[in-house]
């Protein structure tokens, strides 16, 4: 325990809140992830993680608060905080007429990498993430499992020391969810920093070693998977109880 606090913060949200006009989206939200962890970020729909998530890459101002990455204000020195962080959102974007090797190469080239240094990550990414035989194909012709491998390719290109990800398992069949968990462990064996949204419970357990769980905008829980579900009747169960909802029978 000892060992573990004296990790440094790479994932820092220090009283976050977000308003638009009297809606509040977050209010007060605290926590932080330590070096090396892979810590589930739960809530129902609208509980504010995606919200968030666009806070702690300083996408979105806060209305009250501070995002850091890496020890990085992420409104006052986004661009430090940035180069230290790779961002997956939902669903997000890619260039359909594009292959995977082209887009990687764009992004390499986006971020000033030389001709060595390009290559060399190109090929580390397509390894960890899988995607040697789609490479060459456009990604208009790719499954949704295939989409979301270049989308976490290109977040981690870079070799960031932080990834946030947004439901990066969302609409994938369970063998596509089998490849994200082995890329999870890998990054965990490369002590990566990572903030996993998610709303696949099953999953929590296998990805990740402590939860962080919001509803309506407000933290409820902060702790390890295992202490989520004291009761021992599931994690549907905590979650369930935690956000006010009923069980299921």
């Amino acid at each position: 325990m000892s060992d573990e606090k004296q990790k440094p913060r790479m994932i820092e949200a220090d009283g976050l809140s977000k308003y638009y006009g009297i809606f509040a989206a977050i209010q007060n939200v605290t926590f932080h992830v330590n070096e090396g962890e892979v810590v589930a970020f739960l809530g129902p729909n609208g509980a504010g993680k995606s919200t968030t998530m666009k806070l702690l890459t300083g996408y979105i101002s806060p209305s009250a608060g501070t995002a850091r990455i890496a020890g990085f204000d992420m409104q006052e020195q986004r661009l430090a905080g940035s180069a230290r962080l790779g961002y997956l959102p939902e669903n997000g974007p890619l260039y359909p007429d594009m292959t995977p090797y082209g887009l990687l190469e764009f992004f390499a080239e986006a971020r000033g990498m030389d001709r060595e240094k390009k290559q060399e990550r190109i090929e580390a990414v397509i390894d960890l993430c899988a995607l040697g035989n789609v490479i060459f194909k456009p990604i208009s012709k790719l499954s949704k499992g295939y989409r979301q491998r270049v989308g976490m390719a290109q977040a981690l290109l870079h070799e960031p020391d932080v990834l946030i990800l947004d439901e990066p398992t969302v609409g994938l069949d369970p063998n596509q969810i089998r490849e994200v968990r082995k890329t999870m462990g890998r990054l965990r064996e490369l002590n990566k920093t990572v903030l996993l949204s998610t709303h696949i419970l099953q999953e929590v357990a296998a990805m990740a070693s402590r939860v962080i769980l919001i509803h309506e905008g407000r933290l409820v829980y902060d702790g390890p998977v295992s202490e989520l579900d004291k009761t021992g009747k599931g994690l549907d169960d905590a979650f369930a109880r935690l956000t006010g909802a009923t069980a299921a029978a």
